[in-house]
């Protein structure tokens, strides 16, 4: 009987252990299961932060190369990035215009985790528009643009997106790259535009630079706005439009992410397509009824702050976000 009784409380013993072992198993998974749902949680994305920052640089006048506009512009947004990411670079170039100007540019790259192999490129130009040329207003079509949409809302949805990235870091690389002396081209000679772009993409920031995949921002600021799927995205990205449509989708946003073919545009993407080999895709704003093909402010003069919808910035933001999160 003392030989049974030893054997039940050894028994008893090793099944509380082992049940004691399991609890600590069970709780051990539930917070690793827990800390993987929080690391594929987007942080906040701010929507008034967005709009803030497509103002700052909308208050620093039309941001034309070789003004001083666009060199204090230039050091906010250095500023800005050297205080969110983990490196920042600044590639100082000239480009020739169309027309022989020599533009003193700038792109300027910020950087999460450099050291990841993994990469995701996220892009928007920041210059604008030398000339309102498609204003309805004659006397105005010389005169420079401040570019709220055009340019300093996909930099603005992007500076708050590096914001949200140093308070919660991805598990991947983000590399935010904007592109100076895209918008001082002329109809008719494509590869006028883009010249950060090019320039970029035959010297990138970092000697034998790869990324999985990259998106471009532009004009993402309007009231109302609808992205479509932009033809050369189509062409050279496809899985990467439909990564991002697909998480629009999931968080609600379909009606503004809207899985239906659109033009081809010769933007900042075509040539970090084509001259980098990255498949990126152009998250920009078309519209079929306005005759230039792009939202009624494009390169007028009402292409201000005054134009541009939080809740627009937002949207994009969130869906940046989201896809950044879900990558491993």
């Amino acid at each position: 009987m003392k030989i049974a009784k030893v054997l039940t409380v050894c028994f008893i013993a090793c099944f509380l252990i082992a049940c004691s072992s399991c609890k600590r198993d069970d709780k051990s998974a539930g917070t690793d299961t827990a800390t993987q749902e929080e690391s594929l949680t987007p942080p906040d994305y701010s929507a008034d932060s967005a709009f803030a920052f497509v103002k700052a640089q909308t208050d620093c006048g039309p941001r034309v190369p070789n003004t001083p506009a666009h060199a204090q512009c230039a050091a906010f947004l250095q500023g800005k990035l050297a205080e969110y990411c983990d490196t920042v670079i600044v590639q100082r170039f000239d480009a020739t215009a169309y027309d022989g100007t020599v533009l003193k540019s700038s792109n300027i790259i910020g950087s999460f985790r450099p050291d990841n192999p993994k990469r995701i490129v996220l892009a928007s130009h920041w210059d604008s528009r030398p000339w309102a040329n498609a204003d309805p207003d004659e006397a105005n079509r010389e005169k420079p643009i401040d570019g709220a949409n055009d340019g300093a809302s996909g930099v603005g949805v992007l500076l708050e997106l590096a914001r949200q990235l140093s308070l919660k870091a991805p598990e991947i690389g983000i590399d935010i790259v904007f592109f100076d002396a895209e918008d001082y081209g002329t109809n008719g000679q494509d590869d006028s535009w883009g010249l950060g772009a090019q320039y970029w993409s035959h010297n990138p920031h970092v000697s034998g630079y790869r990324a999985a995949y990259g998106i471009l921002l532009d004009m993402v600021g309007a009231t109302n706005a609808r992205f479509r799927y932009e033809q050369f995205s189509s062409m050279y990205a496809r899985s990467v439009l439909t990564k991002v449509w697909n998480t629009a989708y999931r968080l609600g946003y379909g009606q503004v992410f809207q899985q239906e073919q659109a033009h081809a545009i010769t933007d900042d993407h075509y040539y970090v397509n084509t001259i980098a080999g990255i498949p990126m895709i152009d998250i920009i704003h078309q519209e079929d009824q306005t005759g230039t093909g792009f939202p009624h402010t494009w390169h007028t003069l009402e292409d201000n702050i005054n134009h541009i919808d939080k809740h627009t910035l937002a949207i994009v933001g969130k869906t940046l976000l989201s896809v950044i999160y879900n990558e491993k």
